[in-house]
């Protein structure tokens, strides 16, 4: 009944974010605002609407360790796991404005966590503090948006992408795209409910703790709309939204996630476990600062690099396992981890950006 349950949720958020998207992106671009702005923030963000709804509704329902275990788990996934597979369907090309700025953004997000966390909690001014963050960046790309339009700067794969519904489609009314928003938030909170619900029973029963949950199956069924919407992309050859997508569900995840869960566990604010605290936010940095050498590397994300993202990921996975059982095979695989796998994926990667480096 739990399997099943789980499932339903599932179901649910990706068909709830999948309506939330059609009707706000339609409606925003009814009502002019540039595509570029839609694909950045309703596409993104509307992605990633399953962890918002998921750690919200953990937050109200007293699982505070799922609701930041999701949104770490879902930017390590979202990096590692979706950014290579799309790059083993074909190489992904990376746009200038992502490198020099949305990475960094995205970096910047990941270390004001990792110092907000540094007391161990994160209370109702560092969630007003990171949600007013989302605000003040969704502002600037709107501001920045219309600064490029009056300056007739060429359309991107976003303006390909997205455009106005037709006059004669079913979704070009006002009214059908209201009805679609709020129907997809419906699913969405459904969704999560049955979700978190599900998710708690299966951590009793396997017996590891919420935040590991969080981190894996829980992380991995929210991030199932970035999956599609970045392995449809990387298929139809738009490849700068696949990496968009990316990169801009995990700022939303960071900043807006985060920001509104510490808002609604009010006073008592969104407890950081020690063990998220030593190890996996860490690794959320890791795979961000990740990002910058290998998107530098002739601006694309290759097949290679994409299998080492994956690798990265089903290594992280295994980790997580392994510690929560304490298993014997924990010591070895650490290890060998640490003294052989990262030394010779850093050095390969070094190598790598090296040799496409232009010339003097």
């Amino acid at each position: 009944m739990n399997l099943l349950l789980f499932l339903a949720g599932l179901v649910a958020l990706v068909a709830g974010a999948e309506l939330l998207v059609r009707g706000a992106s339609k409606m925003a671009l009814s009502f002019g605002i540039s595509p570029l702005v839609v694909g950045l923030t309703v596409v993104a963000f509307g992605t990633s609407a399953p962890e918002m709804a998921v750690s919200v509704g953990a937050v109200l329902d007293g699982q505070t360790d799922i609701a930041l275990g999701n949104v770490v788990g879902s930017n390590i996934f979202n990096v590692l796991f979706i950014l290579g597979l799309s790059a083993l369907i074909a190489p992904l090309v990376v746009h200038l404005q992502l490198i020099r700025q949305e990475v960094p953004i995205m970096i910047g997000g990941a270390v004001l966590l990792l110092v907000l966390g540094l007391d161990g909690r994160l209370g109702m001014s560092d969630g007003a503090l990171l949600f007013g963050l989302l605000l003040a960046y969704t502002v600037f790309l709107i501001v920045q948006s219309r600064q490029q339009n009056a300056s007739h700067s060429e359309p991107t794969e976003f303006d390909v992408e997205l455009q106005p519904a037709a006059a004669g489609a079913w979704d070009s009314k006002r009214p059908v795209q209201a009805l679609l928003v709020v129907v997809g938030l419906a699913l969405l909170v459904l969704g999560s409910h049955w979700l978190v619900g599900a998710s708690v029973v299966f951590a009793k029963a396997l017996g590891v703790s919420d935040v590991v949950i969080g981190l894996t199956i829980v992380a991995a069924g929210t991030s199932l709309p970035e999956v599609a919407a970045s392995v449809t992309a990387a298929l139809k050859g738009e490849r700068d939204i696949a990496v968009g997508n990316v990169v801009g569900s995990c700022t939303f995840n960071t900043f807006g996630c985060l920001g509104l869960s510490a808002l609604a566990a009010g006073g008592a604010g969104l407890v950081v476990p020690a063990s998220v605290m030593a190890f996996d936010i860490w690794v959320m940095l890791a795979v961000s600062l990740a990002c910058l050498p290998v998107f530098l590397t002739g601006r694309e994300i290759a097949r290679w690099e994409g299998g080492v993202f994956l690798a990265f990921y089903v290594a992280y996975v295994a980790y997580l396992i392994l510690a929560a059982q304490q298993h014997a095979a924990l010591g070895p695989f650490s290890a060998v981890m640490m003294g052989f796998v990262i030394p010779l994926s850093l050095v390969t990667l070094v190598v790598s950006v090296l040799r496409r480096a232009p010339g003097p």
